[in-house]
């Protein structure tokens, strides 16, 4: 079986030999180069042609957010980001991932926790995901959001909330978001609810960064925050979401339950806590990612009498979970990622 070629970047000698030696026990990798900066990791680009790459986010001389765009502008490859667990590294990760980076794996506090069962096994599995990603998928840009701009979140009881839209996504999901939460209308009448497969301490960042591009408010969901049109609640990491009737008002729950195919958050445990709300103007909407997760649910979104979307192959990074709802039967509307907003738009009635 041939062998695929890995750089490893990263400003310590010790890191970069310990992520070589985890790369390197899963006989599928082969490191074929190391680089200490950016700068370096260009140079080593350009002469060795890795197949993928792994990217320290802080490094002297050339950062790795500065390599990583150059990386995306001029060779795209697919880059795995390693970051701290501190809120600077979650949002350089988020950026990352807007740039392009295809996932991120968070450094462990200790350098010598590095080399466990847990982070080799996270490390070769994201290393397989990235090596059959779609490079060439599609990001649309939207700009920047004054303050004034912005949504400030509302608490006040909305007795009205005519839709409710669950999204789930993974692997190029924080990049596919920017493509769709910022192009939804402030006035819109629905709630939005998203699931992006995430650790703890990012989902927070990426919340922040939506909501400073949307027209909508986004934020991380708290315990019994109310459903609100016009706001849009990120499933925290670690954390499943569902949704309650309490009175005349939706409340999102917080659990540590099990995983539920095999993730927590998952899809499929949001999607399918508003299936069982039994009301019928919901959307479930399917997104890139590896896996199945968001199948079952959104199955269940169509049998309750929902409508639900997909996104279809060519814009996905990775086309797994909306490839399994598919093969379930349970999509109503298969659309690129930039025609996934005005699906949105037209199913809810604006």
């Amino acid at each position: 079986m041939k062998k695929l070629n890995v750089l490893v970047v990263d400003d310590s000698a010790f890191m970069r030999k310990v992520i070589t030696d985890i790369i390197e026990d899963d006989p599928a990798f082969k490191v074929i180069g190391t680089a200490k900066n950016g700068q370096e990791a260009i140079e080593r680009i350009k002469e060795l042609s890795p197949a993928m790459i792994t990217m320290d986010v802080e490094m002297p001389i050339m950062d790795g957010i500065t390599a990583l765009k150059m990386i995306m502008k001029e060779m795209p490859l697919p880059v795995l980001m390693l970051s701290s667990l501190t809120k600077e590294g979650a949002d350089a990760t988020v950026s990352a991932l807007e740039l392009g980076a295809v996932d991120f794996i968070a450094k462990p506090s200790s350098i010598f926790k590095m080399n466990t069962e847990d982070m080799k096994q996270q490390l070769h599995e994201k290393l397989k995901i990235a090596s059959k990603v779609n490079m060439k998928s599609k990001h649309i840009s939207k700009p920047e959001m004054t303050t004034s701009d912005r949504n400030v979140f509302n608490f006040k009881e909305d007795i009205n909330l005519k839709n409710i839209v669950a999204i789930g996504t993974s692997t190029g999901g924080p990049r596919a978001l920017q493509s769709v939460i910022p192009f939804l209308p402030k006035n819109i009448p629905a709630s939005i609810l998203i699931v992006q497969h995430m650790p703890p301490g990012f989902t927070k960042s990426l919340a922040e960064r939506l909501n400073n591009l949307s027209e909508i408010t986004v934020k991380e969901a708290e315990e019994d925050d109310i459903l609100l049109s016009g706001h849009a609640y990120l499933a925290p990491g670690d954390r499943h979401m569902k949704v309650v009737k309490v009175g005349n008002s939706f409340r999102i729950k917080l659990t540590k339950d099990q995983p539920m195919s095999g993730h927590r958050p998952s899809v499929d445990y949001m999607m399918n806590s508003l299936a069982q709300l039994q009301m019928k103007n919901m959307i479930g909407v399917i997104m890139t990612g590896m896996g199945s997760d968001g199948a079952e649910g959104m199955k269940n979104i169509k049998l309750g009498g929902g409508i639900t979307i997909g996104q279809n192959e060519e814009s996905c990074v990775v086309y797994g979970m909306p490839k399994s709802a598919v093969n379930l039967g349970c999509v109503d509307v298969l659309v690129s990622l930039e025609s996934i907003a005005e699906s949105i738009i037209k199913a809810v009635g604006v």
